[in-house]
């Protein structure tokens, strides 16, 4: 059971030593940095696109930094061991200072701004959002530098459930599925490579039932072992505590829904409005996550998350009183990781391929050694 508990929260691999293990020691990437650069950009342009099309969304310009005492930042899960990087600004001789923090993502913002650019239902944003997290281990899917489409979408309150879940769930991965095949077009040897393309369709799944199909496996083992009979699958119901005494991960109790009480399709009473994308790379033969999502919290599930992680201290921000006070509109919303879309679609085995940021020498030179072309 303590691999259980370990195994709840903070992303990576663990050391370097097993990261030696996981990348692959056959890589021969199947684009050169030039092609890889137009094949990003490629998927990029077509996603925000059609991503923007299927949820009736616009972009919108989106903060890197943001005032410390707003309570936007997103912090990432409930134990407060990923904190944002902040910093003082003197402004005016340090008569009107700012304590600004550098965002983790952009996941409350997104809500708040729904209300700023008045947005109705059935109309939401999307931004091509960067961020900083500066408390990862850095290895070959987890870096400092963040990119993601973070995106939201004004909704109703009888959409608030499963069915409207799983329907945007499917619209995004018709946009996924689409870049690839847009971008093999392009570039016909990522079609004729060793490595499988991403499946047509979804396997959707209640973190409750995978429990039950591996009940002795921790959570990352219980994700590798579903991608193992289904390549592409969407766990849902993420944060409440399962039948073995554990969440299935992690999650802030201030913006995912994940207290509402939902009924399984064959009656069983379940909980929780929101969920994860994973898919199995073939390159590093690993579970990779694409985006994580979900239906928001109302004031009713925001006072009572935050009861339940006892940090009802939040609701002293001004993004929780706009919660409270029904100042914002409900909402869906999620973020999908650019780099770690590209790094799938364009069969890569690392990060540092598709995006540019710091890496420690120890990771450097072990891709040096295994062909893995990292950007610098």
């Amino acid at each position: 059971m303590n691999d259980k508990r370990a195994d709840l929260a903070g992303p990576g691999i663990g050391d370097y030593a097993d990261l030696k293990e996981v990348l692959p020691s056959d890589y021969a990437p199947l684009l050169n940095p030039k092609e890889t650069q137009r094949a990003v950009y490629a998927a990029k342009n077509y996603i925000e696109e059609h991503l923007c099309r299927e949820l009736n969304l616009m972009m919108v310009t989106v903060p890197l930094i943001v005032d410390a005492q707003s309570g936007v930042n997103d912090y990432l899960d409930r134990d407060g061991s990923r904190g944002p990087v902040q910093f003082h600004i003197t402004n005016d001789h340090d008569q009107n200072p700012v304590d600004a923090q550098v965002v983790q993502a952009a996941t409350k913002w997104k809500r708040m701004a729904l209300r700023q650019f008045d947005m109705k239902t059935g109309e939401g944003l999307c931004t091509d959002m960067r961020a900083v997290r500066k408390d990862y281990f850095l290895d070959h899917d987890h870096s400092a530098y963040v990119d993601q489409w973070d995106w939201e979408l004004a909704m109703t309150e009888d959409q608030r459930n499963l069915r409207f879940l799983k329907g945007v769930v499917e619209r995004i991965w018709t946009v996924i599925k689409g870049a690839e095949i847009h971008v093999q077009a392009l570039f016909p040897q990522l079609k004729a490579g060793k490595y499988p393309d991403l499946p047509e369709e979804l396997t959707f799944i209640h973190a409750e039932d995978l429990l039950d199909r591996y009940p002795d496996l921790p959570r990352k083992e219980r994700e590798t072992a579903i991608l193992q009979e289904h390549p592409a699958v969407f766990i849902y119901g993420i944060g409440w505590t399962l039948a073995d005494g554990y969440p299935h991960e992690m999650r802030a109790a201030d913006y995912d829904d994940w207290v509402t009480e939902t009924v399984s399709e064959d009656g069983r009473p379940m909980h929780g409005l929101n969920g994860d994308i994973l898919v199995w790379n073939p390159v590093t033969r690993r579970r990779h996550e694409l985006t994580s999502m979900g239906i928001r919290v109302t004031a009713h599930s925001l006072q009572k998350q935050l009861e339940m992680t006892g940090q009802l201290d939040f609701l002293r921000y001004p993004y929780h009183q706009a919660i409270l006070n029904h100042d914002i509109p409900l909402s869906i919303g999620g973020g999908i990781g650019q780099s770690r879309t590209f790094m799938s679609i364009l069969k890569k085995a690392h990060l540092g391929e598709v995006s540019v940021t710091v890496w420690p020498e120890i990771l450097r030179e072990m891709c040096r050694k295994k062909n893995i072309p990292i950007l610098t």
